[in-house]
């Protein structure tokens, strides 16, 4: 999750928000990759998971990264809760229920940002082995109550926390105990995102099955590939999944700002505080609607910012794109999810290719075809076909695409041998989840220990 901003500029027409996403605009020779990962943190000895405080706790953990990296520490209301890297960008941060996030630096090529994962794990292991502490790499809490499940002290997740049981079923659950692997992506023009948002809208359900890693909760099978995909269905449905108005022709930036005018708040920060704006909408807060808790202090471009980041559709526009349909998984899946998404969108021929696969499908289709997933997987029907064929058609297209930009490592490889566990997963016709489970009900004999030592990174 970014690290929420203070920019106090006023905010002084509709221009200044449309502006905001517009200025995320670069030339394709500009073009970089972002790439998110969450982990769960656990004790060794018992599978517990790790609380914020003590000797052995994530604070610890913090700290232990900071004196290793030098990186300079976030802090809310006094007390560490992440890690900004230096010039290159980059941040260490916390989900609420203690999952352990590298949001990756804006990189040129999948080696690099596969590079920067691998040396983020290494740095981890190296400081919590000591600790007794490791991490998961899947897209739920396999063994964990929420009742479990500690809370980090942030101050925007207790916000979050009191007002999502009022929005949705789901949303504690999202927000405790599951895990995402995301990239992050940019844009040319306004023609270029809305193309961009399009193909990723309709492919976000085949990216969720082709990256299925959550089947188990509170230690037992669950009778789904994606827990987490599933938990997303009701969260907040204002905030959340796919939006209509990205499938008609003309979206815009402007479109995107309207709808997130109307979404609600979760907080606005004054002088390092966090107050609970759940309350109003962004465009009632524009019209006044907080003045009576800000005084005179308009609402800013930072306000603006932090909204933004508080929206949850699967494609998120910031001033790059979000890509945020996948589970949590293990390490060679950090690398595998932006490799598709690279070679789908960066390349010019592929993304053209990738738009005729798509361009036909209509909102109910997708709508449909995101409810299905989860618990289907490559299974689920799709007109004459199923995922598994689309998740073929996809990966080849993403190869294609790969293989043109023609970015090479020292050792003559390009960018293709990050597909390669999903190549696997589409050659075995078995989800990642599924195979998981096969392996839970076979050789691990239903142990969930075999689980945790089979997921450590």
């Amino acid at each position: 999750m970014a690290r929420d901003t203070t920019d106090l500029t006023p905010i002084a027409s509709m221009d200044d928000l449309v502006g905001h996403l517009r200025d995320g605009e670069k030339p394709k020779a500009a073009f970089r990759i972002g790439t998110e990962h969450e982990k769960f943190g656990y004790y060794r000895d018992t599978l517990a998971p790790v609380p914020y405080e003590g000797p052995r706790g994530i604070e610890a953990v913090l700290k232990g990264m900071q004196e290793r990296t030098g990186w300079e520490p976030i802090l809310d209301e006094g007390r560490l809760i992440g890690l900004a890297g230096g010039s290159g960008g980059g941040a260490i941060s916390l989900e609420p229920g203690g999952q352990f996030e590298l949001s990756g630096a804006p990189l040129e090529s999948i080696h690099g940002t596969c590079a920067e994962s691998n040396r983020h794990l290494a740095d981890v292991k190296a400081v919590t082995e000591p600790l007794g502490i490791a991490f998961l790499g899947i897209g739920s809490s396999p063994l964990w109550t929420l009742a479990e499940t500690p809370m980090m002290p942030k101050s925007r997740y207790e916000i979050m926390r009191r007002y999502m049981p009022k929005v949705g079923t789901r949303g504690l659950d999202m927000m405790f105990r599951t895990t995402t692997i995301q990239v992050n992506l940019d844009f040319s023009s306004e023609a270029d995102m809305a193309r961009k948002m399009r193909i990723g809208m309709r492919l976000q359900p085949v990216a969720s099955a082709l990256f299925a890693n959550s089947p188990f909760t509170e230690g037992r099978p669950n009778g789904l590939v994606s827990w987490r995909s599933e938990v997303w269905s009701d969260v907040d449905n204002q905030r959340s999944g796919l939006l209509p108005f990205v499938f008609e022709p003309g979206f815009s930036y402007r479109d995107y700002a309207e709808w997130a005018l109307d979404v609600p708040m979760y907080f606005v920060i004054r002088d390092g505080r966090y107050i609970d704006a759940t309350h109003v909408t962004f465009r009632q807060f524009l019209d006044g609607a907080l003045a009576d808790r800000l005084g005179s202090e308009p609402p800013s471009m930072g306000d603006w910012t932090n909204h933004l980041s508080t929206l949850f559709p699967d494609v998120r526009l910031k001033r790059f794109l979000e890509m945020r349909g996948a589970d949590g998984g293990p390490w060679r899946e950090i690398c595998a999810l932006p490799a598709f998404w690279v070679g789908l969108l960066y390349d010019d021929a592929a993304l053209a290719e990738a738009d005729d696969l798509t361009k036909d499908w209509r909102f109910e289709e997708v709508a449909a075809l995101r409810a299905a997933v989860p618990r289907e997987g490559f299974s689920t029907r799709f007109r004459d076909g199923t995922v598994l064929e689309l998740a073929r058609a996809a990966v080849a297209i993403a190869r294609k695409g790969l293989a043109a930009r023609a970015r090479l490592n020292d050792e003559g490889f390009d960018e293709t041998v990050f597909l390669s566990p999903l190549e696997e997963a589409l050659a075995r016709g078995r989800t990642p989840a599924e195979e998981l489970v096969r392996l839970f009900d076979g050789r691990w004999e239903k142990r969930i220990p075999e689980l945790f030592r089979h997921l450590t990174y």
